[in-house]
């Protein structure tokens, strides 16, 4: 059974930067992707970014490019995201998700494992 942790995030004014980490356990290889999503009161969940096994296997969706990175640790089955420039419309809970193989839909039925998510507010 896969496990899912996120923590990092928190309160933080626009401009400022928070850097949210992801563990995963249950796997016995690393051949799966893992991802963010987050999603905001009242609206869908939506993909943030996500991050293979290998070097190139990463994507990030429009919003986060340029402002925020993606990196991860095959060996600590463990991943971050530093996201920086933050602001107010970020605001949102953000999750760890994974999916075995390597995808880079952004449909959240594509992710077979959740955590519980952390919330990031950002004030203005």
């Amino acid at each position: 059974q896969v496990t899912v942790v996120e923590s990092g995030g928190g309160l933080v004014q626009a401009g400022e930067s928070l850097r949210l980490d992801c563990s995963v356990s249950g796997f016995t290889s690393t051949t799966y992707t893992m991802a963010w999503f987050r999603q905001a009161p009242g609206k869908e969940r939506e993909f943030v970014a996500n991050i293979g096994w290998r070097m190139g296997m990463i994507s990030y969706s429009e919003f986060a490019k340029g402002r925020w990175a993606i990196h991860r640790d095959n060996l600590r089955h463990s991943m971050f995201l530093r996201m920086n420039d933050l602001r107010p419309e970020d605001t949102a809970v953000y999750y760890c998700a994974t999916a075995v193989g390597f995808t880079d839909d952004v449909d959240v039925e594509q992710f077979d494992s959740w955590g519980q998510g952390t919330q990031v507010t950002v004030f203005s």
